[in-house]
């Protein structure tokens, strides 16, 4: 990864006020030093690449957990008449952006893990609009504040977006200007407490057919605003829905929780700062 050199970030820092370079000071140091980051990669998803729950032998449904890091992921596990259903959250190293399908459900659409790591978390959500399901929760209350995580789509969710399914059709229409999104929504708890919530969009079609975008890298997400949590759940919703319930896979990958933004992030905010004392002064 290409970060500025020394010489280029001090005539970006020379530009701003004594006052202004003081609240970048206050702010980075506001940043956890050590995050605690949970990166997956000591899981072992075997030889198939990926684990999504412990399925019973027999019809029925198995509700189980794993861990890493100082957090537990919930997972349910189901066996039917000649079919398996899991959802919650499962661990996966796969990274075929291509293959379109249920098939490929454990992929991430970024290739692979964050910054090329081997595991990440792969998650099945709720259908129904804005219903929690996928859970993380903290043996003690976490303060979140100047710590996120990264998210990108599954590729079987992308796919489906970009150039439908059997279930819906394309987002954007026939003309490619529908207001279409697919948004994911983080929730936070303290207890019986609810923390607030924070908006993910995994695509977003609603403003200029120029801007529309599917999420294909992974995003680091500020989680700060939900404070001190012992539990994270997350839902969904989106333009695709019948009958209250989506028509696109309800799918998010993540990894890196618990993370602090990257260099390039904390530059770009200074920078923003410089820009915003050169219009202060004319």
């Amino acid at each position: 990864m290409h970060y500025p050199k020394t010489a280029s970030l001090m005539r970006t820092l020379t530009t701003v006020p004594r006052s202004l370079f003081a609240a970048g000071i206050t702010l980075a140091a506001a940043l956890p030093t050590q995050a605690a980051v949970i990166t997956f990669d000591e899981l072992d998803p075997g030889s198939q690449g990926y684990w999504s729950g412990d399925y019973p032998a027999e019809e029925g449904t198995v509700n189980s957990t794993f861990s890493s890091g100082t957090a537990t992921f919930q997972n349910s596990a189901t066996t039917g008449p000649g079919y398996t259903y899991w959802s919650g959250f499962g661990y996966s190293n796969h990274g075929d952006t291509t293959t379109s399908g249920f098939g490929n459900q454990y992929s991430s659409f970024a290739g692979g893990g964050a910054g090329g790591s081997g595991n990440f978390v792969m998650a099945s959500g709720s259908s129904a609009v804005g219903e929690e399901g996928p859970t993380i929760t903290f043996p003690s209350p976490t303060d979140l504040t100047g710590l996120g995580a990264w998210f990108t789509n599954a590729t079987y969710a992308a796919l489906s977006i970009r150039d439908g399914d059997g279930f819906s059709d394309p987002f954007g229409g026939d003309d490619g200007t529908d207001p279409d999104y697919l948004r994911l929504t983080i929730h936070g708890y303290n207890g019986a407490t609810a923390m607030g919530t924070v908006d993910f969009y995994l695509a977003d079609y609603r403003g200029d057919s120029s801007s529309d975008y599917i999420v294909d890298q992974w995003r680091w997400v500020n989680l700060s605003s939900l404070g001190t949590v012992d539990k994270l759940t997350f839902s969904f919703d989106s333009s695709d829905q019948s009958f209250g319930f989506i028509n696109k896979p309800a799918y998010f990958a993540m990894d890196n929780l618990l993370s602090v933004p990257e260099p390039s992030t904390a530059l770009a905010a200074l920078a923003g700062l410089a820009l915003l004392a050169r219009r202060r002064r004319r």
